[in-house]
């Protein structure tokens, strides 16, 4: 069976987020991730693992200013004090979390900008010194252009060869297969190609990003698919339930009936 983890972010959003790990535990999971923990101290979020026997199966480094609609700082030039001080703080949430990777965002650039692409390796490469000093992952996700506009990662191929470029052993992909089908589509081949570097997966259907098994394609083959090409890590459940979180969790029960 697969590890699935709850999306604290987009499910259970019927309690404030601290009550989450409560909501996630009672529904069944045993792991969780969500987009950004620092609202809160560190010690507060490890306690709520550890009250709930919940592991933690990724969080975000530090965005820059969200609300004012920054999406990550890796690949902007100017801000590269700002990003190392934000890998600090990651890590300070990493030795409170037991988590055993982190996805760093790039932000909003040109994909053409070799200024800006020198600064997303360079980033990369002190991220991941930084992390591999405490045994994590790092992992960097394309992500759609209908979803987030001006987003410099928004190509598979491209982070394929930042990977390869790089040549960190704990620099990896994150795919989600939401993401994949609006930018590539060809979801199962994309799989197979990019299995080796392949870190952490993300579902949601496509196109409206709800309960998995709800949209144009097949998530129950694709998470099948998963198992056959030998990944054994989380599938994150980055989805926005359609009504009730726990009400839309038959899903679950839907797949298990299709093994």
């Amino acid at each position: 069976m697969p590890r699935f983890a709850a999306n604290l972010t987009m499910m259970f959003n019927e309690v404030d987020f601290i009550d989450r790990f409560a909501a996630a535990s009672a529904a069944g999971f045993d792991a969780v991730e969500y987009l950004f923990p620092y609202d809160y101290d560190p010690e507060i979020i490890g306690n709520k693992l550890k009250s709930f026997g919940l592991e933690q199966a990724l969080f975000n480094l530090p965005p820059g200013n969200w609300s004012a609609g920054e999406r990550g700082i890796a690949a902007l030039v100017g801000r590269e004090e700002e990003f190392r001080t934000s890998v600090e703080t990651a890590l300070e949430y990493v030795r409170s979390t037991d988590v055993g990777r982190v996805h760093v965002m790039s932000g909003l650039a040109e994909r053409s900008d070799a200024s800006a692409l020198k600064t997303f390796r360079n980033s990369l490469a002190f991220l991941c010194e930084r992390a591999g000093e405490a045994g994590i992952d790092v992992l960097i996700e394309p992500i759609n252009p209908r979803d987030m506009p001006g987003y410099f990662l928004n190509n598979f191929d491209f982070a394929a060869d930042v990977i390869d470029g790089l040549k960190m052993p704990n620099l990896k992909l994150q795919f989600d297969i939401y993401h994949r089908q609006i930018i590539h589509g060809d979801v199962l081949h994309g799989l197979r190609e990019l299995m080796p570097i392949i870190g952490h997966v993300q579902i949601a259907s496509v196109p409206l990003r709800n309960e998995p098994g709800t949209g144009e394609l097949d998530d129950f083959r694709i998470v099948r698919a998963l198992g056959a090409l030998g990944y054994t890590g989380f599938i994150g459940c980055e989805y926005r339930p359609a009504n009730d979180t726990v009400a839309g969790l038959h899903w679950l029960s839907d797949f298990e009936g299709k093994q």
